[in-house]
């Protein structure tokens, strides 16, 4: 997984997504108030992986209460308001910058070696979760996980 995969992975998320696909946001239908349920992708780079920290990385968006919903060595995480909440939990993308108790703060070592990327709008995460995923890639929760790949209806 070198320089090269990465080069091709962030050029393919600056050129937009493959294919047109459904919306990635999901409407919460319980009735009461239209929450919208964002979703967003994470990325933990090599530099994350080769230092081991893939579990604690995921162990803290579970901590949030943000739902997995598709993984490839990329994540997308599910919930209220992610996409902001996600960017605040990683921290600023300089690690000088970035607070302790960050993720960037905590594992960090130099804003070329920043450990993680995340979608940095809702609209950017759509993008990026369709270059990334087909939508039968996603577990949609709502449903008890009924219609994915993972438990084909």
């Amino acid at each position: 997984m070198g320089g090269l995969f990465w080069r091709s992975a962030l050029r393919g998320l600056r050129c937009g997504p493959r294919a047109p696909g459904p919306s990635l946001l999901v409407r919460h239908g319980s009735g009461g108030p239209s929450w919208t349920r964002e979703r967003t992708l994470v990325a933990v780079k090599p530099d994350g992986v080769q230092r081991r920290l893939v579990g604690d990385v995921i162990q803290r968006f579970e901590r949030r209460g943000f739902t997995l919903v598709g993984m490839k060595m990329l994540q997308v995480w599910e919930g209220y308001n992610v996409v902001r909440a996600s960017r605040a939990m990683i921290g600023h993308t300089d690690s000088a910058e970035a607070a302790p108790g960050t993720i960037r703060g905590d594992f960090s070592v130099h804003i070329s070696r920043n450990v993680i990327h995340a979608s940095d709008s809702v609209e950017g995460a759509q993008r990026e979760i369709q270059l990334w995923f087909q939508s039968s890639e996603l577990v949609s929760w709502a449903d008890g996980g009924q219609h994915s790949s993972i438990h084909p209806a």
